[in-house]
Protein backbone atom coordinates (compact mmCIF):
# COMPACT_ATOMS: atom_id res chain seq x y z
CA UNK A 1 0.00 0.00 0.00
CA UNK A 2 1.38 3.56 -0.62
CA UNK A 3 2.87 5.12 1.93
CA UNK A 4 0.04 8.51 1.37
CA UNK A 5 -2.40 6.37 1.20
CA UNK A 6 -1.64 4.76 4.45
CA UNK A 7 -1.75 7.78 6.18
CA UNK A 8 -4.66 9.15 4.97
CA UNK A 9 -6.54 6.16 5.92
CA UNK A 10 -4.76 5.59 9.33
CA UNK A 11 -6.38 9.98 9.61
CA UNK A 12 -9.57 9.30 8.56
CA UNK A 13 -10.38 5.87 9.72
CA UNK A 14 -12.44 7.20 12.77
CA UNK A 15 -14.88 8.00 9.66
CA UNK A 16 -15.19 4.84 7.71
CA UNK A 17 -17.58 1.74 8.21
CA UNK A 18 -17.89 -1.62 6.58
CA UNK A 19 -20.59 -1.15 4.13
CA UNK A 20 -21.51 -4.85 4.95
CA UNK A 21 -22.09 -4.52 8.77
CA UNK A 22 -21.64 -1.02 10.07
CA UNK A 23 -18.66 -1.77 12.05
CA UNK A 24 -15.57 0.05 12.98
CA UNK A 25 -12.38 -1.05 9.94
CA UNK A 26 -8.99 -1.60 10.82
CA UNK A 27 -5.83 -1.32 8.69
CA UNK A 28 -3.66 -3.83 7.03
CA UNK A 29 -0.75 -4.14 5.69
CA UNK A 30 -2.93 -4.40 2.35
CA UNK A 31 -5.99 -2.88 3.27
CA UNK A 32 -8.66 -2.53 5.37
CA UNK A 33 -11.06 -5.12 7.62
CA UNK A 34 -13.93 -4.80 9.68
CA UNK A 35 -13.44 -5.74 13.00
CA UNK A 36 -17.00 -7.35 13.64
CA UNK A 37 -17.67 -9.48 10.53
CA UNK A 38 -14.08 -9.56 9.56
CA UNK A 39 -14.70 -8.65 5.94
CA UNK A 40 -11.68 -7.63 3.93
CA UNK A 41 -11.42 -4.70 1.64
CA UNK A 42 -8.20 -4.36 -0.59
CA UNK A 43 -6.93 -1.54 -2.20
CA UNK A 44 -6.23 -1.24 -6.05
CA UNK A 45 -4.22 1.86 -8.56
CA UNK A 46 -4.26 3.51 -4.94
CA UNK A 47 -7.91 3.16 -4.09
CA UNK A 48 -9.70 1.14 -1.53
CA UNK A 49 -12.40 -0.93 -2.58
CA UNK A 50 -15.22 -0.89 -0.30
CA UNK A 51 -17.66 -1.62 -2.48
CA UNK A 52 -20.32 -3.99 -1.38
CA UNK A 53 -23.10 -5.60 -3.19
CA UNK A 54 -26.48 -5.01 -2.91
CA UNK A 55 -28.82 -7.53 -0.89
CA UNK A 56 -32.02 -7.00 -2.49
CA UNK A 57 -34.80 -9.89 -2.75
CA UNK A 58 -34.39 -11.23 -5.71
CA UNK A 59 -37.58 -10.34 -7.62
CA UNK A 60 -36.79 -6.86 -6.84
CA UNK A 61 -35.21 -5.26 -9.73
CA UNK A 62 -31.37 -4.23 -9.36
CA UNK A 63 -29.92 -2.48 -12.10
CA UNK A 64 -26.20 -1.41 -9.93
CA UNK A 65 -23.70 -3.81 -11.55
CA UNK A 66 -25.49 -3.32 -15.08
CA UNK A 67 -24.46 0.47 -14.71
CA UNK A 68 -21.35 -0.37 -12.79
CA UNK A 69 -20.19 -2.15 -16.21
CA UNK A 70 -21.28 0.77 -18.21
CA UNK A 71 -18.91 3.22 -16.39
CA UNK A 72 -16.32 0.36 -16.29
CA UNK A 73 -15.94 0.61 -20.37
CA UNK A 74 -17.03 4.20 -20.60
CA UNK A 75 -16.08 6.33 -17.87
CA UNK A 76 -17.47 10.11 -18.13
CA UNK A 77 -16.51 12.69 -18.22
CA UNK A 78 -12.84 12.48 -19.42
CA UNK A 79 -9.96 14.60 -18.35
CA UNK A 80 -9.17 15.12 -22.17
CA UNK A 81 -9.33 19.23 -22.11
CA UNK A 82 -7.13 19.41 -18.64
CA UNK A 83 -3.16 19.42 -18.59
CA UNK A 84 -3.19 20.50 -14.79
CA UNK A 85 -5.45 21.59 -11.75
CA UNK A 86 -4.97 25.44 -12.75
CA UNK A 87 -7.21 24.48 -16.47
CA UNK A 88 -9.53 22.45 -14.36
CA UNK A 89 -10.18 24.92 -12.23
CA UNK A 90 -10.44 27.91 -15.09
CA UNK A 91 -12.65 24.80 -16.74
CA UNK A 92 -15.15 24.69 -13.62
CA UNK A 93 -15.16 28.06 -12.72
CA UNK A 94 -16.62 29.16 -16.10
CA UNK A 95 -19.58 27.09 -15.27
CA UNK A 96 -21.83 29.28 -12.73
CA UNK A 97 -23.26 26.64 -10.38
CA UNK A 98 -19.53 25.16 -9.81
CA UNK A 99 -18.18 28.71 -9.31
CA UNK A 100 -21.10 29.33 -6.65
CA UNK A 101 -19.91 26.10 -4.78
CA UNK A 102 -16.54 26.59 -4.63
CA UNK A 103 -17.35 30.40 -3.42
CA UNK A 104 -20.18 29.72 -0.79
CA UNK A 105 -18.70 26.05 0.49
CA UNK A 106 -16.43 26.85 3.35
CA UNK A 107 -12.86 26.02 3.67
CA UNK A 108 -12.04 23.00 5.49
CA UNK A 109 -15.40 21.76 5.15
CA UNK A 110 -15.76 17.88 4.82
CA UNK A 111 -17.51 16.71 1.43
CA UNK A 112 -18.56 13.52 -0.12
CA UNK A 113 -19.67 13.63 -4.09
CA UNK A 114 -21.33 10.37 -3.98
CA UNK A 115 -21.05 8.94 -7.45
CA UNK A 116 -18.04 10.91 -8.80
CA UNK A 117 -17.52 9.39 -11.83
CA UNK A 118 -13.74 10.85 -13.05
CA UNK A 119 -13.74 12.69 -9.75
CA UNK A 120 -13.33 16.14 -11.59
CA UNK A 121 -15.94 17.72 -9.44
CA UNK A 122 -14.15 16.39 -6.42
CA UNK A 123 -10.44 17.56 -7.79
CA UNK A 124 -11.99 20.93 -8.12
CA UNK A 125 -13.69 21.11 -4.55
CA UNK A 126 -10.26 20.08 -2.93
CA UNK A 127 -8.05 23.05 -4.36
CA UNK A 128 -9.59 25.21 -1.58
CA UNK A 129 -8.50 23.22 1.38
CA UNK A 130 -11.42 21.27 1.81
CA UNK A 131 -11.66 17.78 2.86
CA UNK A 132 -13.24 15.69 -0.10
CA UNK A 133 -14.31 12.36 -0.71
CA UNK A 134 -15.04 10.71 -4.06
CA UNK A 135 -17.34 8.21 -4.22
CA UNK A 136 -18.18 5.61 -7.32
CA UNK A 137 -18.40 2.54 -8.28
CA UNK A 138 -16.82 2.27 -11.40
CA UNK A 139 -12.81 1.77 -10.89
CA UNK A 140 -11.63 2.70 -14.36
CA UNK A 141 -13.35 6.37 -13.53
CA UNK A 142 -12.06 6.50 -10.42
CA UNK A 143 -8.67 5.49 -11.66
CA UNK A 144 -9.02 8.55 -13.84
CA UNK A 145 -9.25 10.74 -11.38
CA UNK A 146 -6.49 9.16 -8.41
CA UNK A 147 -4.29 10.11 -11.54
CA UNK A 148 -5.19 13.67 -12.17
CA UNK A 149 -4.19 14.00 -8.10
CA UNK A 150 -1.49 12.75 -8.25
CA UNK A 151 -0.25 14.44 -11.17
CA UNK A 152 -0.80 17.68 -9.48
CA UNK A 153 -0.55 16.63 -5.96
CA UNK A 154 -3.95 17.67 -4.54
CA UNK A 155 -3.19 15.94 -0.81
CA UNK A 156 -7.32 16.50 0.33
CA UNK A 157 -8.91 14.67 -2.23
CA UNK A 158 -9.22 11.07 -1.66
CA UNK A 159 -11.17 8.48 -3.72
CA UNK A 160 -13.34 5.40 -2.60
CA UNK A 161 -15.01 2.41 -4.48
CA UNK A 162 -18.28 2.43 -3.07
CA UNK A 163 -21.81 1.74 -3.49
CA UNK A 164 -24.29 4.27 -2.33
CA UNK A 165 -26.84 2.06 -0.66
CA UNK A 166 -24.36 0.59 1.00
CA UNK A 167 -22.00 3.06 1.97
CA UNK A 168 -18.62 2.95 3.85
CA UNK A 169 -19.34 6.17 5.83
CA UNK A 170 -20.17 6.79 9.36
CA UNK A 171 -23.51 8.80 9.87
CA UNK A 172 -23.31 12.33 10.11
CA UNK A 173 -19.75 12.58 8.67
CA UNK A 174 -20.48 15.18 6.40
CA UNK A 175 -21.11 18.79 6.30
CA UNK A 176 -22.43 18.58 2.11
CA UNK A 177 -23.17 15.59 0.69
CA UNK A 178 -23.56 15.64 -3.78
CA UNK A 179 -24.97 13.29 -5.63
CA UNK A 180 -25.34 14.75 -8.78
CA UNK A 181 -26.85 12.72 -11.90
CA UNK A 182 -26.33 9.65 -10.09
CA UNK A 183 -29.70 8.56 -8.56
CA UNK A 184 -31.54 8.43 -11.70
CA UNK A 185 -29.24 5.50 -13.09
CA UNK A 186 -29.89 3.58 -9.95
CA UNK A 187 -33.12 1.13 -9.60
CA UNK A 188 -34.69 3.04 -6.38
CA UNK A 189 -33.56 6.69 -6.38
CA UNK A 190 -35.64 7.54 -2.89
CA UNK A 191 -33.64 4.78 -1.44
CA UNK A 192 -30.21 6.20 -2.51
CA UNK A 193 -31.36 9.87 -1.30
CA UNK A 194 -32.25 8.03 2.42
CA UNK A 195 -28.85 6.15 2.49
CA UNK A 196 -26.66 9.22 1.64
CA UNK A 197 -28.91 11.82 3.79
CA UNK A 198 -27.63 9.40 6.73
CA UNK A 199 -24.19 10.60 5.86
CA UNK A 200 -24.71 13.97 6.82
CA UNK A 201 -24.28 15.84 10.09
CA UNK A 202 -27.32 18.03 11.62
CA UNK A 203 -27.43 21.26 9.87
CA UNK A 204 -25.48 20.06 7.26
CA UNK A 205 -26.74 20.20 3.40
CA UNK A 206 -27.45 17.45 0.68
CA UNK A 207 -27.44 18.61 -3.07
CA UNK A 208 -29.07 16.37 -5.41
CA UNK A 209 -29.14 16.13 -9.49
CA UNK A 210 -32.08 14.60 -11.34
CA UNK A 211 -33.25 14.10 -14.78
CA UNK A 212 -36.63 16.19 -15.97
CA UNK A 213 -39.54 14.18 -16.74
CA UNK A 214 -40.14 16.77 -18.92
CA UNK A 215 -37.23 18.15 -19.40
CA UNK A 216 -35.82 14.95 -20.94
CA UNK A 217 -38.64 15.57 -23.94
CA UNK A 218 -36.22 16.73 -26.29
CA UNK A 219 -33.44 13.98 -25.26
CA UNK A 220 -35.43 11.18 -25.58
CA UNK A 221 -36.52 12.42 -29.53
CA UNK A 222 -32.76 12.70 -29.78
CA UNK A 223 -32.51 9.12 -28.63
CA UNK A 224 -35.02 7.58 -30.80
CA UNK A 225 -34.14 9.30 -33.78
CA UNK A 226 -30.21 8.45 -33.14
CA UNK A 227 -31.75 4.73 -32.98
CA UNK A 228 -34.14 4.70 -35.84
CA UNK A 229 -31.07 6.03 -37.94
CA UNK A 230 -27.96 3.87 -36.83
CA UNK A 231 -26.69 6.79 -34.54
CA UNK A 232 -26.64 8.88 -37.42
CA UNK A 233 -27.55 12.53 -37.25
CA UNK A 234 -25.47 13.98 -34.24
CA UNK A 235 -25.55 17.31 -34.93
CA UNK A 236 -29.13 17.45 -33.62
CA UNK A 237 -27.67 17.52 -30.25
CA UNK A 238 -25.40 20.87 -29.84
CA UNK A 239 -22.73 19.38 -27.12
CA UNK A 240 -21.73 17.30 -30.13
CA UNK A 241 -21.95 19.95 -32.77
CA UNK A 242 -18.95 22.05 -31.03
CA UNK A 243 -15.77 21.55 -32.84
CA UNK A 244 -13.64 22.52 -30.18
CA UNK A 245 -14.72 19.55 -28.23
CA UNK A 246 -12.78 16.21 -28.31
CA UNK A 247 -13.60 12.96 -30.20
CA UNK A 248 -13.53 10.96 -27.09
CA UNK A 249 -15.08 13.61 -25.05
CA UNK A 250 -18.28 14.00 -27.38
CA UNK A 251 -17.87 10.19 -27.56
CA UNK A 252 -18.65 9.93 -23.54
CA UNK A 253 -21.50 12.98 -23.79
CA UNK A 254 -23.06 10.48 -26.55
CA UNK A 255 -22.87 7.34 -24.72
CA UNK A 256 -23.44 9.37 -21.29
CA UNK A 257 -27.08 10.62 -23.13
CA UNK A 258 -28.18 8.67 -25.39
CA UNK A 259 -26.81 4.70 -24.91
CA UNK A 260 -27.05 4.40 -21.06
CA UNK A 261 -28.73 1.29 -20.05
CA UNK A 262 -30.82 2.86 -17.24
CA UNK A 263 -32.17 5.50 -16.49
CA UNK A 264 -35.12 7.15 -14.48
CA UNK A 265 -37.26 10.85 -14.89
CA UNK A 266 -38.59 12.92 -11.74
CA UNK A 267 -40.35 16.16 -10.89
CA UNK A 268 -39.19 19.11 -8.37
CA UNK A 269 -42.63 18.66 -6.99
CA UNK A 270 -42.09 14.42 -6.26
CA UNK A 271 -38.12 15.45 -4.87
CA UNK A 272 -39.97 17.56 -2.65
CA UNK A 273 -41.81 15.44 -1.12
CA UNK A 274 -38.96 13.04 -1.02
CA UNK A 275 -37.31 15.55 1.15
CA UNK A 276 -40.19 15.42 4.00
CA UNK A 277 -39.83 11.60 4.19
CA UNK A 278 -36.34 11.22 4.35
CA UNK A 279 -35.73 14.29 7.25
CA UNK A 280 -34.58 16.91 5.14
CA UNK A 281 -35.45 19.85 5.28
CA UNK A 282 -35.94 22.04 1.23
CA UNK A 283 -33.46 25.06 0.87
CA UNK A 284 -33.77 25.50 -2.98
CA UNK A 285 -34.01 24.33 -6.31
CA UNK A 286 -32.41 24.83 -9.61
CA UNK A 287 -34.86 25.93 -11.51
CA UNK A 288 -36.75 27.85 -8.50
CA UNK A 289 -40.16 26.67 -8.38
CA UNK A 290 -41.15 30.23 -6.55
CA UNK A 291 -41.43 32.44 -9.82
CA UNK A 292 -37.59 33.89 -9.21
CA UNK A 293 -35.07 33.63 -11.67
CA UNK A 294 -31.34 32.05 -10.40
CA UNK A 295 -28.73 34.43 -11.00
CA UNK A 296 -24.95 34.69 -11.29
CA UNK A 297 -25.32 36.12 -7.52
CA UNK A 298 -27.31 33.00 -6.03
CA UNK A 299 -26.59 32.27 -2.50
CA UNK A 300 -27.04 28.38 -2.63
CA UNK A 301 -27.98 27.49 0.68
CA UNK A 302 -30.27 29.94 1.96
CA UNK A 303 -33.38 28.86 2.00
CA UNK A 304 -36.56 29.95 0.08
CA UNK A 305 -40.50 28.76 0.04
CA UNK A 306 -41.10 26.10 -2.60
CA UNK A 307 -43.55 28.46 -4.70
CA UNK A 308 -47.23 27.50 -4.61
CA UNK A 309 -48.44 24.84 -6.77
CA UNK A 310 -49.00 27.15 -10.17
CA UNK A 311 -45.63 28.29 -9.78
CA UNK A 312 -44.18 25.00 -9.21
CA UNK A 313 -46.35 23.87 -12.07
CA UNK A 314 -45.18 26.51 -14.25
CA UNK A 315 -41.56 26.07 -13.58
CA UNK A 316 -41.89 22.05 -14.47
CA UNK A 317 -43.19 22.71 -17.65
CA UNK A 318 -40.80 25.49 -18.84
CA UNK A 319 -38.41 22.86 -18.53
CA UNK A 320 -39.09 21.04 -21.67
CA UNK A 321 -37.73 24.11 -23.47
CA UNK A 322 -34.92 24.69 -21.09
CA UNK A 323 -33.73 20.96 -21.38
CA UNK A 324 -32.32 20.73 -24.82
CA UNK A 325 -28.59 21.73 -24.18
CA UNK A 326 -27.91 20.17 -20.62
CA UNK A 327 -29.97 16.92 -20.88
CA UNK A 328 -32.92 17.99 -18.73
CA UNK A 329 -31.42 18.51 -15.27
CA UNK A 330 -32.39 19.94 -12.27
CA UNK A 331 -30.95 20.15 -8.50
CA UNK A 332 -32.51 20.24 -5.46
CA UNK A 333 -30.93 21.45 -2.09
CA UNK A 334 -32.03 20.88 1.23
CA UNK A 335 -30.34 20.55 4.44
CA UNK A 336 -30.73 18.34 7.68
CA UNK A 337 -32.63 19.83 10.66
Amino acid sequence: MDVRLRESLERHLPVLACPKCEADLALEDEGLRCTACKAFYGVTSNIPMLFCPNEWEHSRDDVTMTVKSFYEETPFPNYDDFDNVGWLVEKARKGVFAKLLDDQIPFGARILECGCGTGQMSNFLSVANRTVFGSDMSLHSLALGEQFKEKNDLRTVHFIQMNLFRPCFKPGTFDLVICNGVLHHTSDPFLGLQAIAKLVRPKGYVLIGLYHKYGRTITNIRRLIFRMSGDRFAFLDPNLRRGETSVSKKRAWFMDQYNHPHESTHTIREVIAWLDRAGLRFVKSIPKTNGLSFTPSEQLFAPEPPGSRLQQAFAEAAMVLSGSREGGFFIVIAQKP
